[in-house]
């Protein structure tokens, strides 16, 4: 099987018939296919019988409007093209679907709302790269896995019938919304019936992750002492171990609902607690009174207690460090940006949505006041750390990720700490500085679909 790139155009004329296309003479020569009889044509999901004509532009398919509307293909699309003489098809692709929570055609300037910039890098990409996307929300979900609309872009975001794609991005960012029966349907089907690549198929909880990579010896060293919290002696431990906790929800994202626990000098306890407001402190005379307080949270959300650490900061300010890996065009898992994130205002959280501030590592680490050192090494320790992270998640966890947010912290020696790993990293939070017009991560994503689908 060969494959090369070409670009897709319509031809809008009466010399092709409807399941004509034009190749170049070249091209069908390059790729060996017969021009004699019918042959397959297949994008995605949407396969029709065709014939194929020699042109004279080598780079140039031309396709006729009715087979260009029947398989939702759009002028001036740049895709790759690879035949299979055994089963007779010449195939289009990487057809990518990147499945998102919102579409708002009454808002041009931000249909898909905060990720609406991703959603024009991720076509941008795929033009560079030869690849063909569009954008679904589940109720454009049809009830079969060939029957979907989705969002493209020619103009101006424009919904329309699409093929099932090769390659889905689930980009859902609710546990909701992901595990409602029509996406769990659909991509049950996709993949058994169609064969179609899902990657960051699911979130990650905290407790899954810590208790994933705490089997392999390699990775202990990144991980903070953490349990599960379910009964007051495990609180007990954790506190008389450490001067100060961390409660984090198992299923918490951007900050929301982390309690800090500090033990005082007269032996009290004070809590810190984040919410969308601001932060909450509670004072209490004894770790009793304390878990008391909690124990309504505790029956309603799963929380994991974790040591403390005593982390670098910046300007009197918490700081941890973003690392963004994805698989690359080989498959591998492979680096793509690591940035320091520093907590806004009296937050203890440095995420972005709750006022936190972006750095370079390199800025971050000449102020942190690590020993010298160690913050020579920081920077290749952490990309270390975060490679091998990804890779303990894949062979512990039995679900296809793709690309992985790790939250990393440096302590004041100098020591390498996992924080979370998420499985659906914002595209604000994690965006290197001085954005591009195509951010790294948009690549990527294009070139692991090339990957899974050969082309």
């Amino acid at each position: 099987m060969s494959k090369t790139k070409i670009s897709v155009q319509l031809f809008r004329s009466g010399n092709l018939q409807d399941n004509d296309i034009k190749l170049g003479e070249k091209l069908i020569k390059l790729l060996r296919i017969p021009t004699e009889h019918p042959i397959q044509l297949a994008i995605g999901s949407f396969k029709q019988e065709i014939r194929v004509i020699p042109g004279i532009k080598s780079t140039v398919l031309r396709i006729s409007p009715s087979l260009s509307s029947s398989s939702g293909l759009l002028p001036q699309s740049v895709l790759n093209v690879k035949y299979n003489a055994a089963d007779k098809t010449l195939r289009l692709g990487p057809v990518i679907g990147v499945m998102i929570s919102r579409y708002d055609p009454e808002d041009p300037s931000k249909p898909f709302g905060s990720i609406s910039s991703f959603c024009m890098e991720m076509v941008n990409a795929c033009q560079k790269l030869g690849a063909y996307v569009y954008f679904f929300t589940p109720e454009m979900i049809g009830p079969n896995p060939s029957t979907l609309e989705g969002v493209r872009y020619d103009e101006g975001w424009k919904k329309g019938p699409v093929p099932a794609p090769d390659v889905v991005n689930n980009r859902l960012p609710t546990r909701k919304l992901e595990n409602s029966p029509s996406v769990q349907h659909f991509m049950k089907e996709v993949k058994s019936r169609l064969g179609t690549h899902i990657f960051n198929e699911k979130f990650l909880d905290k407790t899954e992750v810590f208790d994933a990579l705490g089997s392999d010896e390699k990775l202990k060293k990144y991980l903070p002492e953490s349990y599960s919290l379910k009964s007051y002696p495990i609180l007990k431990k954790m506190c008389a171990a450490y001067p100060m906790v961390f409660l984090k929800p198992v299923r918490g994202s951007l900050g929301k609902g982390i309690i800090r626990i500090s033990r005082q000098a007269d032996g009290t306890y004070q809590t810190l607690t984040t919410s969308l407001e601001g932060i909450k402190k509670n004072s209490y005379s004894s770790l009793t009174k304390l878990y008391s307080s909690l124990s309504g949270k505790i029956k309603k959300n799963r929380y994991q207690i974790q040591q403390g650490l005593d982390l670098v900061r910046l300007h009197k300010k918490n700081v941890d460090f973003r690392a963004l890996v994805h698989k690359n065009k080989k498959g591998k898992w492979s680096l793509t940006s690591i940035v320091a994130r520093v907590a806004g205002g009296n937050h203890y959280v440095s995420n972005l949505a709750r006022g936190g501030t972006l750095s370079t590592v390199k800025d971050a680490l000449a102020m942190s006041g690590i020993p010298p050192t160690a913050k020579l090494t920081a920077s290749n320790r952490m990309e270390k750390a975060a490679l091998d992270i990804a890779k303990g998640i894949e062979a512990a966890i039995p679900s296809h990720f793709g690309e992985l947010g790790i939250d990393l912290a440096v302590d004041t020696a100098g020591r390498i700490w996992l924080l979370e790993v998420n499985s659906k990293p914002s595209k604000g939070d994690n965006a290197p500085l001085n954005v591009q017009k195509v951010r790294p991560s948009a690549i990527r994503l294009v070139q692991y679909s090339h990957y899974l689908t050969g082309f």
